[in-house]
């Protein structure tokens, strides 16, 4: 026989065995709980792709010094092509237009990435290259570009920016922006300095 204690429901199970089901009370109380965290877990999920846009803005300033830095430590010019991915074809390294940028070292008056390409540091085996269009970046887009009117962004000896690959003049510094998720992001680059800064310059809606 089965009873019901303190408020709480018994029911009996084939055989006779006592089985405890769950009350309306505690239903209702798993079911605003679940609510509660649905309501604080969702948001979050949301801002993901801010989050990765936002990284993408963070590894342009990151490689930026990287590079700096590379220059004044082995006293060679450095590179950074906007505009120029890498893509693996058979057992070569090419390199095409898309959404992102490569580094490499200055040799010359002219940049042949096939031979120029720096090493990533992670997998030196690879050219040191970014895609955007990949997903962990949320969907950042590189825009406008502008290095002394170019796609390059080049610094010497002493990490500041030049005007050429082979050139004596200094060179103007300059921009790059980067949209993604409704927003829109400028990294500039002071001229002598290399100074490198980080502004958002507007909210483009949707995302």
């Amino acid at each position: 026989m089965c009873f019901a204690r303190q408020r709480r429901s018994l029911v009996c199970s084939r055989g006779g065995a006592l089985a405890r089901a769950f009350t309306l009370i505690e239903v209702l109380v798993v079911v605003v709980i679940l609510g509660i965290a649905g309501a604080l877990v969702i948001p979050s999920m949301s801002q993901t792709g801010v989050l990765r846009v936002q990284a993408a803005v963070r590894a342009i300033v990151a490689d930026i010094t990287y590079l700096q830095g590379e220059a004044v430590a082995y006293q060679g010019r450095r590179v950074i092509w906007f505009g120029k991915v890498a893509e693996r074809q058979g057992g070569a390294w090419t390199f095409v237009d898309g959404n992102g940028y490569t580094l490499a070292e200055v040799n010359g008056p002219t940049l042949n990435l096939e031979l120029d390409f720096l090493p990533d540091p992670d997998n030196p085996s690879a050219p040191y290259s970014r895609n955007f269009d990949e997903d962990r970046y949320g969907g950042a887009t590189i825009g406008l570009v502008d290095f002394n009117g170019g796609a390059l962004l080049i610094f010497d000896e002493l990490g500041g920016p030049v005007e050429q690959l082979d050139g004596p003049d200094p060179g103007d510094g300059g921009t790059v922006t980067i949209d993604g998720q409704g927003s829109q992001w400028l990294v500039a680059v002071q001229a002598y300095t290399g100074r490198v800064t980080v502004t958002k310059t507007a909210d483009l809606g949707g995302g």
